[in-house]
This record gives C-alpha cells, sequence and structure tokens, in this order.
C-alpha cells in the first residue's frame, strides 16, 4: 500500500544497504591487515575464503569466511525490521554487492559465503540444509567448487518442499548467479584439473 514500510522506495532501499554490506570485501581486508599482501595476486584471484586459505593463513580464511556470511545475515536483520520482503531485497542486495563490488570494479568473489549468510537471516533450515551438503560433498571429494553447487542447488529444493515458495524463487536465482560466478571451476571439473581443499592452485 502507499506508504507502506515495503512500497518500493523502501525497498530500493533495502536493496542499496544490502548492496553496500555484501560489497566489503573481508577476504581482500583481512589479508592485507594480517599481512598476507593482495589476495587478487594469490591463487585463483579470488577474494574468498578458499582462496584466502590458499595462503596458509587458516586465521585470516575462517575470518573471511565469518566475514562475508555475517555480511549477508547483517543486511538480511536491517532489511526485516521493514518487513518480509525488504529482508528478501536486502539478501539480494548483499548477494550482488559480493560478487559485484563496486569498490573492486564489480570484480568481487563467488558468493558461497554469503550465500549461507542470507539464509541464515531468512531461513535458517535452508541455510542448514546448505551447510550439510556442502560438508558431505566437500568431505567425500575435496572438491569445494563442487560442493558450493551442490549445495546451492539444494537449497531451492529444501525451500519448496517445505512450502516457501517464494523463498525457493529467490535462492534460485541467487544459485544461478552463484554457478555463473563458477563457470571456470565447472569447465575444470569437466577437465578434471579442478584444484582441491587446501591446494595452492587456481
Amino acid at each position: 500500500m502507499p506508504g507502506s514500510l515495503e512500497s518500493v522506495p523502501f525497498l530500493l532501499l533495502a536493496l542499496l544497504v544490502g548492496y553496500l554490506l555484501g560489497s566489503i570485501p573481508f577476504g581482500l581486508i583481512l589479508t592485507r591487515l594480517g599481512g598476507a599482501g593482495d589476495i587478487r595476486t594469490v591463487g585463483s584471484g579470488n577474494i574468498g575464503a578458499t582462496n584466502v586459505l590458499r595462503t596458509g593463513r587458516r586465521g585470516l580464511a575462517a575470518a573471511t569466511l565469518a566475514g562475508d556470511a555475517l555480511k549477508g545475515t547483517g543486511a538480511v536483520l536491517i532489511g526485516a525490521r521493514f518487513g518480509p520482503e525488504a529482508a528478501a531485497v536486502a539478501a539480494l542486495g548483499a548477494f550482488l554487492g559480493h560478487l559485484f563490488p563496486l569498490w573492486l570494479r564489480f570484480n568481487g568473489g563467488k558468493g558461497v559465503a554469503t550465500f549461507l549468510g542470507v539464509w541464515l537471516g531468512l531461513h535458517w533450515p535452508a541455510a542448514l540444509a546448505f551447510a550439510v551438503v556442502w560438508l558431505a560433498v566437500a568431505g567425500i571429494t575435496r572438491y569445494s567448487s563442487l560442493a558450493a553447487l551442490s549445495a546451492s542447488l539444494a537449497t531451492p529444493l529444501v525451500l519448496y518442499v517445505t512450502g516457501e515458495p517464494a523463498l525457493a524463487g529467490l535462492a534460485a536465482t541467487l544459485a544461478a548467479l552463484l554457478w555463473w560466478k563458477h563457470a571456470a571451476n565447472i569447465r575444470r571439473l569437466a577437465e578434471g584439473t579442478e584444484s582441491r581443499i587446501g591446494d595452492r592452485g587456481s
């Protein structure tokens, strides 16, 4: 309704706030502060936790994972103060901000931790399903990328079968973006050249 906290101006504000939070490049900031240099010159050049791990600094990788997840959760919680639609829009904004941060010329991370973080805020069972599938696939294959791809596919399915079709649609959109950002990983998986967890390669 006109004047509602979920009217178009407030939804646009939620999108903007989510984007600004999501665009904070924790991997880049933490590796520089931790004396590990510019993470964009290491391994795949990605700013996410998996690539930070390739520096050998597990603490920095864990901090990057937490930061990238919590910025998604934080965006959702802020949006939720204005209603469920604003929370979902803020989630989308945070995810887009991580993938395409203005400060890094729109060249951001692949979205795995932020994907998990937004579902922690929006629907924790979906986040739990994502984490369980990720851990299972990663434990069996040691491919972080394959684990992320599998878990992102499971998330909209879990939401749909648990009676959350609107959130399932959002999850499918985020999963599609995550798969797009993993295009090079998918190609390497098909070729058998993808790096495994703990490797120093790309």
